[in-house]
């Protein structure tokens, strides 16, 4: 993604099984600390059959059932496609952390990966990539709500950011030759 397309930080938690990833919640921000945000749970999952560790770390930190939080899938679908406005002149750029699972449940919400809006990308860009890719390890800190999307999501921005001020401090003190 080029310098124009606008980004979004993102977390799905979700069911998953060999050939399946049942979508919980998500949780969307954008680049600024006061910016949107987009929240919402799938009161289609089935969460009874949740595996043990989703029950002990994700069901807990979901709102209560009559949230108005909780919505069909297929309004998962359009408020997410309605909050990134993806389209060939208002691309975006998604973030996430761990994020290859994450992808694959935005683009499940379209149906196929080549169901999925123009502007919207075929990729999500990883924060753990690039503090490989950087030599820039994240510190261990604990968020609001682990394993809350929107909490997560918001953490994604911040590690982002972290790597971010961390690489053009370590380019300020590079001599020039």
């Amino acid at each position: 993604m080029g310098s124009k397309a606008r980004k979004f930080f993102y977390d799905f938690e979700f069911m998953e099984e060999p050939g399946s990833i049942e979508v919980i919640s998500v949780g969307i921000v954008t680049r600024e600390n006061d910016g949107p945000e987009l929240y919402l749970c799938n009161r289609d999952a089935d969460l009874t059959k949740a595996n043990g560790w989703v029950k002990e770390n994700v069901i807990p930190r979901l709102p209560e059932a009559t949230s108005d939080l909780w919505v069909s899938k297929k309004r998962i679908r359009d408020e997410v496609e309605r909050f990134l406005a993806p389209s060939k002149k208002n691309p975006v750029e998604l973030w996430g952390y761990y994020s290859a699972y994450d992808h694959v449940a935005l683009c499940w919400l379209f149906g196929r990966m080549i169901d999925l809006p123009a502007g919207m990308p075929m990729l999500t860009m990883d924060v753990m990539q690039l503090s490989i890719d950087a030599g820039i390890e994240i510190p261990n800190t604990e968020h609001d709500e682990e394993h809350n999307a929107l909490s997560d999501a918001r953490w994604n921005r911040w590690a982002f950011y972290y790597i971010h001020r961390k690489l053009m401090s370590m380019r300020m003190r590079t001599p020039v030759r």
